[in-house]
């Protein structure tokens, strides 16, 4: 009886993963209906500039209701607001804040709630890179690193989700990259730090499946040409080419309006997790070998 019904399991279990496969693929050839963002409150950390900023602006052309930019640098979190706010029409808040610090990260989210109102949509984008091999890297750096890209993303989200959860509506949103999948030498502590990010958004995807209105979307772009990563070298610019900060806020608003749990950029770094997943790794070093990778951080200038 045991045999029969592991049996039957094993039978339906494989009918059901094909019932899965067949309905994401039915789902690609159609088109997904898209949320209106009208009335979304949306905060924005790391949001002065670079990819945060392009993503303020892009919510703010599809309506939201009101954008909430975190960083540290007041200057740059000024002239964004005030330019969201003048080409936009957009309401725009920004506050001082250090995500890799637990009690100010607390602190802000409250202060937020009070003049602001409840985040519905947050958007973890604040990250930086110390570019250097582990030996030549200094120890606070490494520690900086890992607070901001990962432990950050743990005190945003316990700070707004728990509302999100009792309005049954909101949106986390993680702006990694495709080197949590394919580390380089040379940003070690980058990798490490997105590598656990990827991580915290698995797991956070899969256990927020059961609360409705409540969605997750991971986006890991390749190479985008801010001045985070200036200075890093592609081998081949014309076959890679750097993506345009534009085009990777447009793809993460169009994904949160979607309710796509994870996107890569470009769709070409599919290809990526694919040949990892059955290529020896003496095969995968030739190629990254080939490609750059293995030098591409050596002209790297840029910020931190």
């Amino acid at each position: 009886v045991m045999d029969l019904n592991n049996f039957g399991n094993a039978v339906l279990f494989t009918f059901h993963i094909i019932f899965c496969i067949l309905k994401a693929c039915l789902r690609l050839l159609l088109p997904s209906r898209r949320k209106d963002l009208r009335g979304e409150v949306v905060l924005i950390t790391g949001g002065g500039r670079g990819i945060g900023r392009h993503l303020g602006k892009e919510f703010a052309k599809h309506g939201a209701k009101k954008l909430i930019l975190w960083g540290r640098t007041e200057k740059c979190l000024m002239e964004t607001c005030k330019e969201i706010s003048l080409t936009t029409g957009a309401e725009c808040h920004y506050f001082l804040c250090d995500v890799a610090n637990r009690e100010e990260v607390y602190k802000q989210a409250k202060v937020v709630r009070e003049k602001v109102g409840d985040v519905t949509i947050l958007v973890n984008n604040a990250a930086v890179v110390h570019g250097k091999s582990l030996m030549a890297s200094d120890d606070d750096a490494l520690m900086k690193t890992q607070h901001i890209n990962t432990l950050g993303q743990f005190w945003t989200t316990k700070a707004f989700l728990p509302r999100m959860l009792e309005l049954c509506h909101g949106h986390v949103v993680c702006i990694n990259s495709i080197l949590s999948l394919s580390s380089i030498p040379g940003a070690i502590d980058y990798c490490t730090s997105k590598a656990s990010s990827l991580a915290f958004m698995e797991s956070l995807t899969l256990g927020l499946l059961d609360c409705p209105g409540v969605g997750c979307t991971t986006v890991l772009p390749f190479h985008t040409n801010t001045d985070m990563f200036q200075g890093m070298r592609v081998r081949f610019p014309q076959l890679f080419p750097p993506l345009n900060p534009e085009l990777v806020a447009q793809r993460t608003v169009d994904a949160v309006r979607t309710n796509t749990p994870f996107i890569y950029l470009p769709w070409t770094m599919h290809a990526l997790v694919i040949l990892k997943s059955f290529l020896p790794q003496a095969a995968l070093e030739e190629i990254q070998r080939f490609s750059g990778c293995y030098t591409c951080m050596d002209t790297f200038k840029g910020r931190t």
